[in-house]
């Protein structure tokens, strides 16, 4: 008989030990294995807020530093924005085989002689009408006056009153004092200058700055930041551009009902209607509301309704055509996003803040999308050495 050999059986094992009890149920010694007390749910939600409050500092840090050097932060994007304005005009001298200097003159140039006949036009004719204005203007209050006190509204002389000199009052100590009134006269005067040297060094050597600055990140992240840049700077090119045709489009819309209608000062309420049209939804509002009260003081309750009705038509034309017609889906942004980027602006810096607000948000807003879309695509792979 064959010896068979027995199957070879591991050694027996001692039991597992069993962790101390510590006389919690089930659930309450999970948690607190995990957490030493504390769910898992309330450790994300402390580190989230932990880092949510490390990025609202460095933001508000950024800020205050921005806020601090107002003029230059200031300059500095007023530069941005006119170079995405008027690069048009450079390239198109450049095209015309002019050198970078005098094609980037050219462009500043052009930007100055635009910007100064408009408001040229506008004084020679308010100054030659002056006179007439001011009787007009003077009837027009006095109707007004008459209209609130024998009106339908509760309102009595003494209260009229009170209210106006409250009003005067309130202007008056708004107004700066002369030593703030010329500092504030330097800072923007410095602005301007220094905004004007900028743009002309963007326009003539704006490709070498940026090249220049993309070689200061590394290899491995140039590709998504170069990526970054191209789609913040066309989205600073679509806006700046867009809303100058719109604000365009409103300024003669406006003004020509305006002529119509009979009111005067239609060509400055036009250039008022160009200017705050670069304030979104708060400018447009704005320059309509002076428009109708210039009509009314003017003119009288019926010219104030037409103008009141062409002010609606354009906006509306404006709001429902135009905008999506020319934007397109460039910004992207909600208009209560844009409503409260707007105030946030005007707070921090005034209505300088609220003109560079928007812009600012929309081109964080694609940046960010880019760099998102381009984290998501897988790297090249490497090519093997020898291959073609």
């Amino acid at each position: 008989m064959p010896f068979r050999r027995r199957p070879k059986t591991a050694p027996p094992q001692p039991p597992p030990e069993r962790p101390p009890s510590t006389g919690l149920s089930g659930e309450a010694a999970r948690v607190r294995r995990d957490g030493m007390g504390v769910p898992a749910g309330l450790r994300v939600a402390a580190i989230t807020g932990a880092y949510l409050l490390i990025i609202a500092l460095a933001v508000y840090l950024v800020v205050n530093v921005l806020v601090r050097l107002a003029p230059l932060t200031l300059a500095i994007v007023a530069a941005l924005l006119m170079t995405a304005l008027v690069q048009p005009v450079s390239n198109g001298l450049r095209r015309l085989r002019a050198p970078a200097w005098a094609a980037a003159l050219g462009g500043v140039l052009t930007l100055l002689v635009a910007i100064a006949l408009p408001f040229t036009l506008i004084a020679n004719r308010v100054v030659g009408q002056w006179d007439h204005l001011s009787r007009q203007t003077e009837q027009g209050l006095h109707r007004v006056r008459e209209w609130l006190v024998t009106g339908p509204l509760p309102v009595s002389e003494r209260q009229l009153d009170a209210a106006v000199d409250g009003i005067v009052t309130a202007l008056r100590n708004a107004a700066p004092d002369p030593v703030g009134g010329a500092t504030a006269a330097a800072q923007v005067l410095t602005s301007i200058v220094l905004a004007l040297v900028l743009l002309f060094f963007l326009l003539k050597d704006g490709e070498q700055m940026a090249r220049w600055t993309l070689g200061l990140v590394s290899e491995r992240h140039r590709p998504r930041v170069s990526a970054a840049a191209v789609e913040g700077w066309r989205t600073l090119v679509a806006y700046i551009r867009g809303t100058f045709l719109v604000a365009a489009v409103d300024a003669v819309g406006i003004g020509t009902g305006l002529a119509v209608i009979g009111v005067p000062l239609a060509l400055p309420l036009a250039l008022l209607t160009f200017v705050a049209a670069f304030i979104p939804i708060v400018g447009a509002t704005l320059a309509g509301a002076v428009a109708v009260l210039v009509a009314l003081v003017s003119n009288g309750v019926t010219d104030a309704l037409l103008a009141l009705g062409v002010v609606l038509a354009v906006q509306q034309a404006e709001g429902n055509l135009l905008q999506p017609l020319i934007m397109g889906r460039t910004l992207r942004l909600h208009p209560a996003v844009i409503l409260v980027v707007v105030t946030a602006g005007t707070l921090l810096a005034g209505v300088a803040g609220a003109v560079v607000a928007v812009p600012i948000a929309a081109i964080t807003y694609r940046v960010t999308l880019s760099l998102r879309e381009t984290g998501r695509t897988p790297p090249p792979e490497p090519v093997p050495e020898g291959a073609a």
